[in-house]
């Protein structure tokens, strides 16, 4: 007997390189491109942060987790309003941009729903992006407080209002 996830969002671990990796199977668009050359997808969005940004390894890897955490964690819990500073949102628009991933996330993590990204012109500068790792950290994920610390009080603009929206 065989038993499939009808969402990803109940594996136990919090680890965002396996998460994101576990949507590999769930690819469905451009599969050549995105699934040529035997990289993981962990891997793939290092790359392709590593292609854009000026920045080692390491730190794209840091970013990188941390934008999944919040990605995933802004899907499994939509009642709560969650913001992510400039330096995490950079693997954040990584996400997004490279839309098959982006939607192979949204199947997995959203329950298949489209998960939008509606940013307001102006920063939040109330503490949102603190409140966010606290709240990621309640959930099980285990952030790089540096990271969200350098932005701690410079939110990403993201409208929590607009449906299913980050």
């Amino acid at each position: 007997m065989t038993a499939t996830l009808d969402r990803l969002a109940s594996t136990r671990t919090r680890d965002p390189k396996e998460l994101l990796n576990a949507v590999q199977t769930r690819i469905q668009h451009l599969t050549i491109n995105v699934l040529d050359g035997d990289m993981t997808l962990w891997d793939r969005e290092v790359a392709l942060l590593l292609r854009d940004h000026t920045m080692v390894r390491d730190m794209a890897e840091r970013i990188l987790g941390n934008a999944v955490m919040y990605t995933i964690g802004c899907m499994e819990h939509p009642e709560v309003h969650l913001g992510v500073g400039k330096l995490v949102d950079i693997g954040v628009h990584q996400l997004i941009l490279d839309t098959p991933v982006w939607w192979a996330l949204c199947e997995a993590y959203n329950a298949g729903r489209y998960k939008h990204h509606a940013p307001f012109i102006e920063r939040r500068r109330d503490g949102l992006c603190l409140r966010t790792a606290d709240f990621l950290k309640s959930i099980g994920f285990d952030v790089d407080e540096e990271l969200w610390a350098i932005d701690g009080t410079d939110c990403s603009p993201c409208d929590n209002k607009v449906p299913d929206s980050h």
